[in-house]
């Protein structure tokens, strides 16, 4: 049905990439990085313009020009579900999963963001809200820092943010370092003193019943979430591993799908699911996500891109919190305005009464990273 002449539409769309190298070389327990590449898109209807982005690579932001735009243009920027289901049809021969997802995924928020502006509400507001605020908690700790720049990191969150949980990565070197992973346990616990939460996060690098053993002396430092022991693909991996230790399994990051998550709760394999909506399919299919796990009593935890997932995870009774993730929050931070505060663990988007998710692109400050 073509919109009414009252209702708004999607004129055009832009795609961009943009390069940054990371403050230091970066790695986790199954991968090494020293830059982060940012697909932002802008969608305009009229004089009102929507941002939206993924982090991924610079292809993505020419699928975007390519493949999408002619998809979502000249659609009434209301149906934002509509033209999220439009994208995945169209895309049914170039494969929805990976780097096409991430493409859907930065178009669907900018959608998002275009309508609430349009409507000048806040996307919470938009969405409708369950909570005034969200929890998030401090993410790093890679496995290439030494112990004083991950003390450092550490500390500046619990004391100078008073954020009141964190993360480090462990499963060094697919799981082959494994004093080294208690040793940086031991030292996070003694960074964060005995009342902050502390969390880690193998990416998938132990087997199974290393996970479960190395389970043990996470629980003797008060180690209370075990995010993605084994692979996330390894489902009956992870419901074993739940079943045997004590503290809460959490996977789900890489799921490019609604499927994928009605495969992973299905198996009992998480006591906490994430998603992110840089990869799902944009903040349509994370609402989505977040509903399915409410129906299996679970829990939803928003896997980085903190200022993209503020308005969502404000907008669903079953948040855990939301990753603060150091990479992400420096990147947006810099290229951004309308960057949210964590002092105190908590965000509270759309407080200002700004519209939209409340981010601006500084143009000419990002052009020198961009890359595509």
């Amino acid at each position: 049905m073509k919109p009414g002449a009252d209702v708004p539409v999607v004129e055009s769309v832009e795609a961009a990439a943009y390069t940054l190298a990371t403050d230091t070389p970066e790695a986790d327990g199954t991968l090494q990085w020293d830059e982060t590449i940012l697909v932002v898109v802008h969608v305009h209807a009229g004089s009102t313009t929507g941002l939206g982005y993924s982090y991924t690579t610079p292809e993505a932001a020419a699928y975007v020009r390519g493949h999408l735009a002619g998809v979502v243009t000249g659609r009434g920027a209301w149906d934002v579900p509509a033209a999220n289901d439009a994208m995945s049809r169209a895309v049914r021969n170039a494969g929805r999963p990976g780097l096409v997802a991430t493409a859907i995924s930065a178009v669907d928020m900018a959608l998002w963001d275009l309508k609430a502006r349009l409507l000048q509400l806040p996307l919470a507001d938009l969405l409708g809200r369950a909570r005034e605020s969200v929890p998030v908690y401090g993410s790093g700790g890679f496995t290439t820092y030494g112990a004083a720049e991950q003390d450092r990191q550490l500390r500046r969150w619990v004391e100078e943010q008073d954020i009141p949980r964190v993360k480090i990565k462990i499963g060094e070197a697919w799981g082959s370092a494994e004093d080294r992973d208690r040793e940086r346990v031991a030292r996070a616990r003694a960074s964060i003193g005995d009342t902050a939460a502390l969390f880690v996060d193998a990416n998938g690098g132990y087997h199974a019943k290393q996970a479960v053993r190395m389970a043990r002396y996470l629980d003797d430092h008060g180690v209370t979430w075990f995010e993605e022991p084994v692979s996330s693909d390894d489902l009956p991996g992870l419901a074993h591993i739940k079943a045997m230790i004590p503290m809460e399994v959490a996977a789900g990051e890489y799921g490019y799908h609604l499927a994928y998550f009605g495969q992973m709760v299905r198996a009992g394999a998480v006591d906490c699911l994430q998603a992110d909506a840089t990869r799902c399919g944009g903040l349509t299919v994370w609402l989505r996500a977040a509903a399915l796990a409410e129906a299996f009593g679970l829990d939803i935890s928003a896997h980085c891109a903190p200022h993209v997932h503020a308005h969502a995870a404000a907008a669903v009774p079953n948040l855990r919190h939301l990753e603060w993730f150091h990479d992400h929050v420096r990147i947006e931070n810099l290229l951004f305005d309308g960057a949210l505060d964590p002092t105190g663990g908590r965000v509270s988007p759309g407080a200002d009464g700004g519209t939209g998710h409340g981010l601006t692109l500084r143009a000419e400050h990002a052009e020198p990273y961009r890359t595509g």
